[in-house]
Order: C-alpha cells, then sequence, then structure tokens
C-alpha cells in the first residue's frame, strides 16, 4: 500500500534534529525505517513530517567503560551490535531477529523506541537493569527499562524526545545469560521470549534478573519469578518451582497465534529454558 502523503527533512546533526522535532506534534523520528514505514504502509501511522535521523554517526557505537557497564548508541544496528558484543548469548539472540536486511539496517534504539508488545530487545533490556537515554531540546534524562515500557507501542518517550542512547551496569560477576523463544513461524516475532541474568554461588542463586516479552500488552521483568529463584539452591525443582510465577499479575494477550492459555504455559517453559541457559554460561 501507499502511506498518506508526508514532508520529509534528513538531519545533520542531533542539535538540528531536535529542533525539528520541537516545531511540530505531527512528526515522527525515522531511523532504519523497519518498524515505522510498515506501519505507514498500512495506514496505522500516518505522520505528517519525518525527520531522517538515519545518518548521525554521534548515535552510533559501542562504549565500554573499565567496570563492565556499557553504552550503546541508538542508531548502532542489529549487525554492528553482533560484532561488537562481549556475550555470546546476546550474540545468539540478535541472530534469531529478523532477517539479514533487518539486522543491517534495523537499529537496537528504533527496536526498544518502537515498543512493540512481541518484540526482543525489550526484555533483554530488562534482564540487564538497562536504561534508555532520552534527548529534546530542553536536555537529556534517563528513564530505567523497567519504567519505560508503558504499554503496546506506547513508552516514557515524549513527542519532542529521541532515543539516544542504550546503558546497562556491570553484569554481575559469575553471572551467565540466555534468551530463550518461541517464535512466530512467519515473522520471528516472539510468542514467548525470556531473557534471564543468572548468578550463582556458594549453593545459591544470588542474582536473578527475568525479561518477558510477548506475553502481556507490555515487556515485563518477572519480578515474583526472580524473587523465587534468589536464594534458592538453582536445582531443577528450585527453577521450576519459580517458573510457574512468571505470568503472575500478568493480563495474558490472545491472538491468531496463540491463545492466553497455551501462551501461559509457554511462558513458563520458556522462562525455565532461559533459567537453566542461563546457569549453564
Amino acid at each position: 500500500m501507499i502511506p498518506p502523503a508526508f514532508t520529509y527533512d534528513r538531519a545533520s546533526s542531533l542539535p538540528e534534529a531536535l529542533r525539528m522535532l520541537a516545531k511540530s506534534g505531527d512528526t515522527k523520528v525515522l531511523a532504519g525505517g523497519h518498524s515505522l514505514l510498515p506501519l505507514m504502509k498500512i495506514r496505522l501511522a500516518s505522520p505528517g513530517h519525518l525527520v531522517d535521523i538515519g545518518r548521525l554517526d554521534e548515535l552510533k557505537g559501542y562504549r565500554y567503560a573499565a567496570d563492565g557497564s556499557l553504552s550503546i548508541g541508538a542508531l548502532t544496528t542489529y549487525a554492528e551490535a553482533i560484532a561488537e558484543t562481549r556475550y555470546g548469548w546476546f550474540r545468539d539472540a540478535l541472530e534469531g531477529i529478523g532477517d539479514v536486511a533487518v539486522r543491517n539496517r534495523g537499529t537496537l534504539g528504533g527496536a526498544i523506541a518502537h515498543a512493540d508488545p512481541a518484540a526482543d530487545l525489550p526484555a533483554i533490556l530488562l534482564a540487564v537493569d538497562g536504561e534508555v537515554v532520552l534527548a529534546s531540546a530542553g536536555g537529556t534524562r534517563t528513564v530505567p527499562a523497567d519504567r519505560f515500557f508503558h504499554g503496546p507501542f506506547e513508552t516514557a518517550c515524549g513527542p519532542d524526545e529521541i532515543v539516544t542512547e542504550l546503558r546497562r551496569p556491570p553484569i554481575p560477576e559469575g553471572a551467565g545469560g540466555a534468551y530463550a523463544k518461541l517464535p512466530q513461524p512467519a515473522s520471528g516475532y516472539a510468542i514467548v521470549g525470556v531473557a534471564a541474568i543468572v548468578a550463582a554461588g556458594d549453593g545459591a542463586v544470588g542474582h536473578a534478573r527475568i525479561g518477558i516479552t510477548g506475553v502481556g500488552d507490555v515487556a515485563y521483568r518477572a519480578r515474583e519469578v526472580e524473587d523465587a529463584l534468589t536464594g534458592s539452591d538453582g536445582s531443577d525443582a528450585a527453577i521450576a518451582a519459580a517458573a510457574e510465577h512468571a505470568v503472575d499479575g500478568i493480563t495474558v494477550r490472545s491472538d491468531i497465534h496463540a491463545d492466553a492459555e497455551y501462551r501461559a504455559a509457554m511462558a513458563k517453559v520458556y522462562t525455565r529454558r532461559a533459567i537453566h541457559a542461563a546457569l549453564g554460561r
């Protein structure tokens, strides 16, 4: 289909992009384009003006700190992240997203800003205690990932703000990570996706972070799973008992791909798998 008419500007710097964005409430930011443009073609989105930030090198790249914390520029593509990451589990997760074209052009910041309830990256950002840096003409602010996602395609990002950076603190010493996904066969989006960061030592789990996507209207931290797992011996029985809490307090989605009962059951299965895989790293 053909999208509605719109005007277009390409920003040559972040300050210029922010000035353009502040001028009109009917403006959307274009990065890789793999989320916004399809919505425009089927007229689920119809911005009157697009501001293209895709060539802003200042919003690209990996920046590791001495303590192991990490900042990733919002325009870093999946392919660039695959090449740069130090974590095999994260590389595996990214290689399971989309196809080659999506991974070469799609951006990490764009995926987070889009907040598709079946996208993979929101669950991963939650599991690593990530933060989202937002910039506007009036300055910058940082929002923890567990406060950023408000609903399907709804975030804390204001109409005059741009996601500029994704941050995470150091991964706890001895922690392993994993992402386990039940993909929708045609699209590859998650019917259920579970990211886990787990550390165990001296016979007990000392750190557990679980992010789940595809199950509810928004990606979420499965805190009840974390609480049940932390302090346990990390045995099969303990993992299974913790995973039973995967959908506590969540209104589970039902659609043509999976009804709520099946999705809830698979959330528990894939939570177990992700925790086992993380402890095995």
